[in-house]
């Protein structure tokens, strides 16, 4: 496999457990090149990760000195990306929860429509909890609203192509989106730049602890963060971008929309 030199795959992870190398021996089956941003893990994962990338010229390992959050992760990987001419970068949780396959059909969209954010539909498992699928619903409603409509089908879904020097442009020199709140306020943020959206489906897998499924994620804490970010977003919309935004959908409405590769998964985009 020829290594891409404009889109590379970053995951971000912090104590990820025994899942995280064959996460990354899978995801490099199906592209190159791979950046692991290390979170500030405690849990031996970096070491054992550098060790592999010393022989496989297709993996890097960035080692972050403390727990700074998902959201930060994700930007040093994509700082990273640039400085070496990389124009993209496909976010993916490293638990296993998302399909290493995906990841050559996003990225072949993503060179059909270089400026647009390809953002994962999940198709969800039967094994889903509850919580999580009702949580996700109201984040769907108050996210159209902060667009003034459809266009971002799952604002927390991790499985998504950024092109990098908007996502940088936008989020890089702000404070917010830093943890569970980065994915949502990242895809509308860029929808207000003017970056159009398109939506793949995406099947999702869930582990159970027994299976070395790993969740980081504070039902109190991180909705209350949640919480903040969407109302914080619905304020600027409607104090600041309302206008910009609507000019923006009437001129995605006319452009030409390029599908590229294997279609399995390709049926749910938004138009």
């Amino acid at each position: 496999m020829i290594p891409s030199a404009t889109h590379v795959v970053v995951l971000p992870s912090y104590n990820t457990g025994p899942r995280l190398p064959a996460v990354v021996a899978e995801v490099l089956q199906h592209w190159r090149p791979v950046v692991v941003v290390i979170d500030g893990s405690t849990d031996g994962s970096a070491a054992a990760l550098q060790k592999l990338a010393a022989n496989e010229p297709g993996l890097t390992v960035l080692v972050l000195p403390r727990n700074s959050g998902k959201g930060a992760a994700v930007l040093a990987g994509a700082e990273w990306g640039r400085a070496r001419g990389f124009t993209h970068a496909l976010a993916m949780d490293a638990d296993g929860q998302h399909h290493a396959e995906c990841v050559p059909e996003f990225m072949a969209v993503s060179r059909g429509n270089p400026q647009a954010l390809v953002l994962g539909k999940p198709i969800f498992p039967s094994n889903i909890p509850r919580e999580r699928l009702y949580g996700r619903q109201i984040s769907v409603l108050l996210v159209r609203w902060a667009i003034l409509g459809r266009g971002i089908d799952d604002p927390l879904f991790g499985f998504r192509v950024y092109p990098i020097a908007p996502l940088l442009a936008v989020l890089g020199p702000r404070r917010t989106a830093r943890r569970y709140d980065f994915d949502a306020e990242a895809a509308v943020r860029l929808c207000w730049s003017g970056v159009r959206p398109l939506n793949l489906p995406a099947p999702v897998r869930y582990f159970s602890r027994e299976e070395g499924g790993v969740s980081h994620f504070n039902y109190v804490r991180d909705n209350i963060t949640l919480g903040r970010m969407h109302a914080r977003l619905i304020a600027e919309m409607l104090f600041r971008h309302a206008p910009v935004i609507l000019r923006h959908r009437r001129r995605w409405r006319t452009e030409t929309i390029a599908l590229e590769g294997p279609r399995e998964f390709a049926s749910g985009v938004t138009h």
